[in-house]
């Protein structure tokens, strides 16, 4: 009788399991109690007594053992959970780092994409001759500034429009002379290309239209025009090809589109006043046009291994390295002995100062930095070059001193 009570607590005992390890306790503790209860009751001074006492405790130990069991099963149940509590986490934190990191490459390549040099060269070029119809400082009014906003928006997403044209058909150039391009390394593709140059390209216009100024517009249009027929692979275009044609559109949009236009939007769009050619004016776009015919022949240099191979004939390619590189030297030189003597003309103390003395500090620069490239290390000649974008940006912080 005994054997079949202890084997029902058992039963019953072993159904409480699968529910939790307090159930489970209670029940096996209760279970012993009786079984102490029954043997006490039944304990006679025979065999049957020692059996009965020997099977009891043959219930205990087993009671023992699956209470240990049931303790390992729930900590294992317990150790599954939090595993798979981490486990759904780590996705979530992965997912998170991984955006983060496709937006912080995505972002890198666009501002590759952007040619940030070319970039900083118009806002400082815009910036600079932007103050030159200025007469007095009561003309630094927020009508001014929102006029000269105007003009940086639209002008900075048509320098995306060309910059990025020129890389949707020099991709296979590009592999060569720059494979760090996001296209050319394949961090944008083609349609992520042509998607950013036609939006940049519609923003630029649709601005230049919104803000009515006809000198705005000019400079975007010929922008646009002389970019396209820079970069566009068609017949009687891509004049890149040809050495005095690709020159010829960065002189003109560099020296005289950014000087004229962006002087008269200011002097007639957001000032009011007639149209008056100043000294100033006259002497950023001369300066420029040596700068810019600088810059279009020096981007060659670095370059003569992939245009010679696609058969760009750059005067790099033509005349060698080391002769257009001491050319753009000597070019550079002469602009800024004649500014020096501009400079020196002047009538106005301050002015007369600051454009000798800082034209003088600008030419001892590049003949010293001159002296220290190595015209067969392909980065030492991009370093100048970048160097020469400097001495650029230099120069549209003295010409509003030319007074």
């Amino acid at each position: 009788m005994v054997f079949m009570v202890s084997s029902t607590l058992y039963a019953n005992n072993l159904s409480c399991l699968p529910t939790c390890l307090g159930c489970v306790v209670q029940c096996q503790v209760f279970s012993v109690k009786q079984l102490r209860r029954k043997s006490i009751e039944w304990r006679r001074p025979t065999s049957s007594s020692r059996m009965f006492a020997s099977l009891a405790d043959d219930i205990r130990s087993h009671e023992s053992i699956s209470i240990r069991k049931d303790g390992d099963m729930a900590n294992k149940c317990r150790h599954a959970i939090t595993s798979k509590h981490e486990y759904s986490s780590k996705p979530e934190d992965d997912n998170s780092t991984s955006f983060v990191n496709l937006l912080s490459k995505q972002l890198e390549a666009f501002y590759l994409f952007s040619r940030p040099h070319t970039v900083i060269g118009t806002i400082a070029g815009i910036l600079s001759v932007s103050l030159l119809p200025l007469e007095t400082i009561a003309d630094l009014s927020p009508t001014f500034f929102m006029g000269l906003l105007k003009a940086l928006v639209p002008s900075m997403f048509m320098n995306i429009y060309v910059v990025g044209l020129n890389q949707l058909f020099d991709v296979e150039i590009d592999k060569v002379n720059k494979p760090n391009l996001p296209i050319a390394s394949g961090d944008f593709s083609m349609g992520t290309g042509i998607t950013i140059v036609a939006t940049c390209l519609a923003m630029s216009f649709a601005m230049g239209i919104i803000f009515k100024s006809p000198p705005l517009f000019a400079a975007l249009l010929v922008s646009f025009l002389l970019g396209s027929a820079y970069s566009i692979e068609l017949p009687l275009l891509r004049w890149k090809r040809h050495a005095f044609l690709a020159a010829t559109c960065i002189l003109i949009v560099r020296a005289v589109v950014v000087q004229l236009a962006f002087f008269l939007h200011i002097q007639t769009y957001v000032l009011g006043r007639p149209v008056m050619i100043t000294k100033s004016l006259v002497f950023a776009a001369t300066f420029m046009c040596f700068f810019s015919a600088v810059i279009a022949l020096f981007k060659d240099i670095p370059d003569v291994d992939g245009d010679r191979e696609f058969g760009i004939q750059s005067f790099s390619v033509k005349l060698g390295q080391e002769k257009v590189f001491w050319l753009c030297v000597n070019m550079l030189s002469m602009a800024y002995g004649a500014a020096v003597v501009t400079g020196a003309s002047s009538s106005f103390l301050p002015s007369k100062l600051v454009t000798t003395l800082g034209h003088l500090a600008l030419a001892s620069f590049l003949w010293v930095r001159a002296q220290t490239v190595d015209l067969t290390s392909k980065e030492s000649v991009t370093s100048f070059y970048m160097f020469i974008w400097k001495l650029f940006y230099a120069e549209y912080f003295l010409i509003p001193f030319v007074r």
